[in-house]
């Protein structure tokens, strides 16, 4: 006789209930964790980005000798090293490196910010204001760092994780208070 696996909600392959519960408290330690020393978790995060963007690199390079007949072999080439040189900075250079990525990413959110800005004012009434709104955050997310570059380079991908984390375990917790039969 078959037997089927069906967690407290009811569904099939559902997660119980008390697994949401820890990792939603899992989540929210971690973040506060992150959150106690930021620095530190942006230097990590640093050296995690420059290793992904080797491997990332060095698959690129592969790729291009697999696929040398579709064209853009050279490019690939160069992009696979790019990739690599750029990694190699950030895991030999990580504090150098998360002064780069911090003030990307504050470009990065002062454009997006403004596209928004623009997009939300053209579909106003599809409820661009909320498109419009975002953009206004953007903006000010990405003058913040900005403006208190590079300082912030040392603690905002951090203090960005961090939050990240936080939030995430109050969505898993939330997951977990929502009655079994909405899951289904």
């Amino acid at each position: 006789m078959a037997t089927t696996s069906v967690s407290t909600t009811g569904s099939p392959g559902a997660l119980p209930v008390w697994v949401r519960v820890l990792l939603g408290i899992v989540f929210i330690l971690v973040g506060l964790f992150v959150l106690g020393d930021v620095v530190l978790a942006t230097i990590i995060s640093t050296i995690v980005i420059g290793l992904c963007a080797i491997i990332g690199g060095v698959f690129e390079i592969i790729h291009a000798f697999w696929t040398k007949g579709w064209g853009g072999f050279a490019w690939q080439i160069f992009l696979g090293l790019l990739y690599i040189v750029g990694g190699a900075v950030l895991v030999s250079q990580p504090v150098s490196g998360s002064l780069i990525l911090t003030y990307v990413l504050g470009i990065v959110l002062l454009v997006s910010g403004c596209v928004r800005l623009f997009v939300g004012v053209r579909y106003w009434a599809e409820a661009g204001w909320l498109l419009f709104l975002s953009g206004v955050f953007g903006i000010l997310a990405g003058l913040v760092i900005l403006a208190g570059w590079p300082a912030t380079g040392l603690w905002v991908i951090g203090f960005l994780l961090g939050i990240d984390l936080i939030f995430h375990g109050v969505g898993w917790l939330l997951l977990a208070m929502q009655p079994a039969a909405r899951l289904a």
